[in-house]
């Protein structure tokens, strides 16, 4: 390994056991991908929460404002008080990630991978939270949430699982109270548009939303 290059363990959460060796001066820690280097899925953690950064004297981690916190070694650090680390110290991210910091004297494991390669290998596909109504592709929450119209299909097409579904299946879910005969192909069409758009945001090289011209829609997520 190379001495300027320390690396970050994370011991628990979803992530649990992969290793990244810290290839830059900056590495953001966070929830959402691509305002983040390092994405965490867990819920508890800010879109930009902590941030480890290189001084002449070694690697520091600082706050970032975060809701739920960052803390070294069980101590909350503040953003106007970064925090030096040192071989060994453990990094709590809203005390649901726990992370190990190994110094740069320290060998590297072969598995451990550089953060500069996307994360989006690490975390992929779409997933659906039914009680509280949420959206999540590739661990990233769609905020704002999506229209009542919009989840709804979203939700009839996860159902099916990968099953065809058909203009009236779809009519008598989304439009409740409609005739298949009462809602526009356009509506329709605009309507799947918007959705794409939605998920397109997050995860723009896949498309959940297939069209079957002349008979339907089917869902299809990332293995």
């Amino acid at each position: 390994m190379n001495q300027d290059s320390p690396m970050l363990v994370i011991q628990n959460g979803q992530l649990a056991g992969q290793r990244w060796l810290i290839d830059r001066d900056r590495v953001v820690l966070g929830r959402e991908l691509g305002s983040a280097d390092l994405m965490l899925p867990e819920r508890q953690i800010s879109r930009r929460h902590a941030e480890l950064y290189r001084k002449e004297d070694g690697f520091w981690l600082r706050d970032l404002g975060s809701k739920n916190g960052t803390f070294v070694n069980g101590k909350e650090i503040k953003e106007s008080a970064p925090v030096k680390l040192t071989d060994g110290d453990e990094i709590q991210i809203a005390l649901s990630v726990k992370i190990a910091f190994v110094g740069s004297d320290a060998t590297a494991p072969l598995n451990a991978r550089p953060i500069s390669k996307s994360m989006k290998a690490a975390v992929r596909g779409l997933r659906i939270d039914k009680e509280g109504r949420r959206i999540f592709v590739a661990e990233t929450e769609l905020d704002p949430p999506l229209s009542a119209q919009q989840y709804r299909l979203l939700e009839l097409l996860m159902d099916a699982n990968g099953a065809l579904v058909q203009r009236q299946a779809l009519v008598e879910s989304v439009w409740e109270g409609e005739s298949a005969f009462g809602v526009s192909e356009q509506a329709i069409d605009a309507l799947v548009r918007r959705l794409r758009d939605r998920l397109v945001e997050v995860d723009p090289d896949f498309d959940y939303v297939v069209t079957v011209r002349g008979h339907g829609l089917r869902f299809e997520n990332r293995p």
